[in-house]
């Protein structure tokens, strides 16, 4: 994760009471950091609203030994990042191991290459032992047949091919010093919200298509399988004890994080309504945007990731495989759309209904967004992809923000006020709530560093008492 830092003298740039220093740069062992945040929060259970926005001064000591490359693929075809975070051995993180859902092939519900899908659970305990909190992976997506066969030779297509077992850090954390989740709420009463003695699970990634693909395609041996692989997940909780949970929280980072905005309201029909339930998406907020070429990178993405998974057979088998988006936008038939939300299918093309931007704001259930405006994945992959950048142009920046030229971190700065713009909706009830900082980072409620400890952003809280970070305010 990188800062925004005082080390380069970059005039403001400032939208309405909306300020934003313009210098991105990080130091090499210490950052002076000033980040911008956008905050609204939501309790679990006073179900209080309010946005703080302002600048914060951060003094932030970063040890990049502790960080390693990416929080999840930075492309569709690349399956090789590293994922880990820098453990302490005198500290080691929890270690959950898989559980496979035994029965799930009946349903059709498997992964890429026809293995059973699985998940991590740690059982919960105390005043957690009724609380649940499901986690969905993220891990990019394959949008041909070329992306998603080389998928099944990794753990993201194939449970052959998964971790026996993970550790669990962040919002998944086994530790109270590590995952708090609590602070003080409107009546200045400590709410019981500590993550980390709920029952804790992450469903694994194995799709491609953020949980969403019902189809198949026999000849390349693919099973585009998410919907069933999150229904089955969800039936083999339930039968576990989550059908008797007080509360509920689903979350998801990146792809995951999408996938969380994709069955909000899914979720929320698990449970009755008795039950608290809501929902969180980290790094989940991408933005149908231009990249520098002035073309639709994500867009394109995207378009074939709904063409090849989403779609119903009908449609694929009546227009072969689809390589152009504009006619996937195009096309219009009963039933092909059934895995994406209605309420954006039944005026938007289905490829823009994969885009959290046209879902959030009609979203019923309590949902908090948690993005950096500047996120680390959206500018490599989707803003300046090498594909959009020929001559290499945004090479240094791209990969070191510091040395971004003024032109370089205005583009950027106009894609975080797509960002805001983009929530403006979404803000407005009550219910929802959001954390946007000015960091250069991706998913953060997994990481211990940015989750809950003294680098991660932090703000003085609703009642403007005491100054708090991501877990807290997530927690609240």
């Amino acid at each position: 994760m990188e800062w925004v830092s005082s080390n380069q003298v970059i005039p403001v740039i400032t939208t309405g009471n909306n300020v934003l220093f313009s210098d991105l740069s990080l130091g090499k062992k210490l950052c002076l950091g000033f980040c911008y945040v956008q905050v609204f929060f939501f309790d679990f259970f006073v179900m209080k609203f309010v946005l703080l926005e302002f600048v914060v001064v951060l003094f932030v000591f970063v040890v990049l030994s502790k960080w390693v490359n990416g929080f999840e693929d930075l492309s569709v075809n690349d399956i090789s990042e590293l994922e880990g975070y820098g453990f302490s051995s005198t500290n080691p993180p929890l270690m959950v191991p898989l559980t496979l859902i035994q029965g799930a092939d009946a349903k059709g519900a498997v992964c890429l290459d026809g293995s059973l899908p699985g998940y991590h659970w740690h059982r919960g305990y105390g005043s957690g032992a009724n609380s649940w909190l499901v986690n969905l992976e993220g891990g990019g997506w394959c949008n041909n047949i070329r992306t998603c066969v080389f998928r099944i030779k990794s753990r993201r297509g194939s449970s052959a091919r998964m971790e026996k077992e993970i550790p669990f850090t962040g919002i998944l954390s086994n530790k109270s010093e590590e995952n708090p989740g609590f602070s003080l709420n409107f009546t200045l009463i400590l709410s019981d919200t500590n993550f980390f003695n709920w029952n804790r699970v992450k469903l694994r990634y194995c799709d491609g298509a953020s949980f969403t693909g019902d189809s198949e395609d026999k000849a390349a041996k693919l099973q585009f399988r998410g919907q069933r692989i999150y229904l089955a997940g969800m039936e083999e909780l339930m039968a576990k004890g989550m059908r008797h949970a007080d509360q509920a929280l689903l979350s998801g980072c990146s792809a995951g994080g999408l996938a969380t905005i994709l069955h909000c309201d899914e979720f929320r029909g698990l449970f009755p309504s008795t039950t608290k339930v809501k929902c969180l998406s980290d790094a989940g907020l991408f933005l149908d945007a231009s990249d520098i070429s002035g073309g639709r990178t994500l867009r394109d993405m995207f378009g074939g990731v709904v063409s090849l998974q989403v779609l119903s057979l009908v449609f694929c088998n009546a227009f072969g495989n689809v390589n152009s988006v504009h006619a996937l936008d195009n096309f219009v038939a009963s039933g092909s759309q059934k895995n994406l939300p209605l309420t954006c299918t039944n005026h938007l093309d289905p490829t823009s209904c994969f885009f959290p931007q046209n879902l959030i704001a009609n979203i019923k259930t309590p949902l908090f967004l948690l993005n950096a405006a500047y996120d680390s994945w959206q500018v490599r992959v989707s803003l300046a992809p090498t594909s959009a950048d020929p001559r290499g142009s945004w090479t240094e920046c791209r990969n070191n923000i510091s040395s971004c030229s003024a032109s370089q971190i205005k583009f950027l700065q106009d894609f975080r006020n797509q960002m805001l713009n983009a929530t403006k909706d979404f803000s407005v009830p009550e219910q929802n709530g959001l954390f946007i900082n000015s960091c250069y980072t991706h998913c953060q409620s997994e990481n211990p560093d940015t989750w809950f400890s003294d680098n991660s952003p932090h703000i003085h809280n609703k009642d403007n008492v005491v100054m708090q970070g991501i877990a807290q305010s997530v927690g609240d």
